[in-house]
């Protein structure tokens, strides 16, 4: 047993550093949920560099070798590697069908076949842990740098049957996963994280295959594995030289460049322009994105203020999501919103804290609100009128004036509804000013959010380049 330091750190977010390290069991379970195996059946670890490692440290221990490829197709790696009982493992980096990786697996068995699917989230290959249940001698190294954004933190995982995994473990050094690693993954890897994470990912290889679709027409491009891209440029070096100029980096292998591949459109069109391409984008688009994580909800909120899908809300509260979802159509921007919350208390925590977020990742999207219109005005809905007003001058001011006879509409309560237009005032930066009337209190309330959202399309339209204040800034 492990002593505790004698006093916490002098450090933020330092719940449970002064104690050592505990089982990463919880982050195994969330691991098999996401992969699709059993909890058994993983071992985390820090990233693929680790996990090579401890194949390298078992080949020592068992007085085997290991045989590690360039990345070749995987097709090539049947001829390279004839089965060779000696050896403790052969590591291939190719992503193949899964019918012959199981074939590879039994041609070099009693030896283990690694599999790198670092990047395979970024694929449309299957992947080989579908059949470790079948396939004794084979590990699957699975990583959350790229998928999940955490290539700084350096958490991964190997996933094989239970008594391959204890031979790893037995390489293993103690405290192998520091506790704010742990803490991290388990972050990334929570539900709430997995509707934005799966549209960032589909957003990666939409820009993956634009920029493979613009420079093939200059020269010869592939798809790479994962968030990159291999070009063959007539000058290599004169290509990296210009990419640096834009602030590009690139990797350069047999007279191919590897290039990154981003979410963001103007940091590919940066790379664009390199090679001398016009992609004619005007402006950046306006992207926010508000990350919110309490012991009550954990949220991700994302808006793009300048196309107009998708909308994808999941709070567990279901007149709340159509609410959100009329403020996103109304409003004419995209929106995913997925929170995960205490509803098993209130939904009060979960409508206020959404509420947050939306604003957050509004005022994020906005940025210095050049060229905005800056006021809205609005939305009868049959009986009841809801008048609403908003001033995006980046100084919070809500005002309310409306009552509701009905508590509850579902589970949601119609109180929260002036505080979810303050949380949205004080948080975005704007006056809001609603008054609402009418003797149907589900169209009050909807009248209020789709009012909102109309006010809202007028308030961020650009019509210029100038900050709408005769200041010079809002």
């Amino acid at each position: 047993m492990s002593l505790p330091a004698p006093f916490a750190p002098l450090v933020a977010a330092n719940d449970g550093l002064d104690n050592y390290p505990s089982s990463p069991s919880a982050l195994a379970a969330r691991m098999a949920e996401i992969y699709g195996v059993e909890t058994d059946q993983v071992l985390p670890v820090r990233g693929l560099t680790h996990a090579l490692e401890l194949v390298w440290r078992l080949a020592l221990k068992e007085g085997g070798s290991v045989e590690a490829p360039k990345a070749e197709p995987y097709a090539r790696l049947q001829s390279i590697y004839p089965a060779k009982g000696d050896d403790i493992a052969v590591v291939a980096r190719a992503i193949g069908s899964v019918e012959a990786i199981a074939e590879m697996a039994q041609r070099v068995a009693p030896a283990l076949l690694v599999i790198d699917e670092g990047v395979i989230e970024f694929s449309d290959a299957p992947s080989a842990a579908t059949i470790i249940k079948d396939v004794p001698n084979l590990i699957v190294l699975r990583s959350l740098s790229l998928a999940y954004g955490l290539a700084g933190a350096r958490v991964g995982a190997a996933l094989a049957q239970p008594q391959t995994l204890e031979r790893l473990a037995s390489v293993i050094e103690p405290y192998a996963l520091p506790a704010p690693l742990v803490k991290l993954a388990q972050q990334a890897l929570d539900p709430s994280r997995m509707l934005e994470n799966a549209e960032r990912i589909a957003g990666v290889r939409r820009e993956r295959d634009r920029l493979v679709r613009e420079l093939s027409r200059i020269m010869p491009v592939d798809q790479g594995v994962g968030p990159v891209i291999i070009a063959r440029p007539e000058n290599v070096e004169a290509a990296v030289a210009q990419l640096k100029t834009f602030g590009i980096a690139a990797d350069v292998s047999e007279q191919r460049l590897r290039l990154p591949v981003s979410l963001k459109a103007e940091v590919n069109d940066r790379l664009l322009a390199a090679f001398g391409m016009n992609v004619g984008r005007v402006r950046a688009p306006r992207i926010g994105q508000s990350v919110r994580d309490t012991k009550e909800t954990r949220i991700v909120c994302t808006v793009n203020l300048d196309e107009s899908g998708p909308v994808k809300i999941e709070t567990g509260v279901g007149f709340f999501d159509h609410m959100l979802e009329q403020i996103a159509a109304h409003g004419g921007f995209s929106l995913r919103l997925k929170c995960e919350g205490d509803l098993f208390t209130d939904p009060h925590h979960t409508i206020e804290d959404s509420a947050i977020a939306l604003g957050q990742a509004l005022k994020q999207a906005l940025g210095e609100r050049k060229g905005i219109q800056r006021y809205g005005f609005v939305l009868p809905m049959d009986e009841a009128n809801a008048v609403v007003s908003i001033d995006l001058s980046g100084r919070p001011y809500p005002v309310f004036e409306g009552t509701f006879d009905t508590p509850y509409i579902g589970e949601y309560r119609t109180d929260l509804t002036a505080h979810v237009f303050r949380s949205l005032a004080e948080h975005l930066g704007a006056a809001v000013h609603i008054k609402v009337t009418g003797t149907d209190d589900h169209h009050k309330t909807e009248a209020c959010y789709k009012g909102f959202g109309r006010a809202l399309r007028q308030a961020i339209k650009v019509e210029g380049d100038a900050i709408p204040s005769t200041k010079g800034v809002l």
